[in-house]
């Protein structure tokens, strides 16, 4: 999987001011509907601006592979009962700030039950926009938390991929499902 820090959600790394970052990469949602760290700007500079309907970058949707929206689940989950990811799109406003957002697809509640250290989040394509909808320059991701999430230790990695991490993992949380201590020989 190859990581593109324009395309990430979650995290300071991006000089993030606001959302609920906890990590360069990662955020800590607690209660409520929270925005992530970062909105993801596809306008490109030099090209005529998107405020007038053009200039956002061409992540690809509809290309065959076709760019996916990845969150990964970190740490430990207590205290809530389940989360939920929300993902928006908005036109510039005309003064390179988004405008207003229209929800483009919301994923399943996951359960507490199911919050596993590793558990890919969603698994989609970035969606098409919808009917009606204007040409989004502006991407955000939000986190849809039913309960208070408690002790600060629960993670949410989030980014547009290419490809996404969908190595098998184990019990333990290694890769392939091999248990701790087993070496195997090239």
């Amino acid at each position: 999987m190859i990581l593109d820090g324009l395309l990430t959600f979650s995290g300071a790394a991006r000089g993030a001011t606001g959302g609920v970052q906890n990590g360069p990469y990662t955020d800590t949602p607690t209660t409520g509907t929270q925005v992530a760290s970062n909105v993801i700007d596809l306008g490109i500079v030099g090209l005529p601006t998107s405020a007038g309907g053009a200039g956002a970058r061409d992540i690809g949707i509809g290309d065959d592979p076709a760019m996916k929206l990845s969150a990964i689940s970190g740490g430990t989950w207590a205290g809530g009962t389940s989360l939920q990811l929300q993902l928006a799109g908005a036109p510039d406003n005309g003064s390179g700030a988004p405008g207003a957002f229209t929800i483009m697809w919301t994923g399943p509640a996951i359960t507490l039950a199911n919050l596993n250290l590793g558990l890919q989040l969603c698994n989609v394509d970035v969606p098409r926009v919808i009917d009606g909808q204007v040409v989004p320059r502006f991407l955000q991701l939000s986190y849809i938390n039913v309960g208070t999430w408690t002790g600060g230790l629960q993670t949410v990695e989030a980014q547009i991929v290419l490809d996404l991490d969908q190595q098998i993992q184990g019990v333990t949380g290694a890769y392939s499902g091999y248990p701790a201590g087993v070496t195997v020989a090239n």
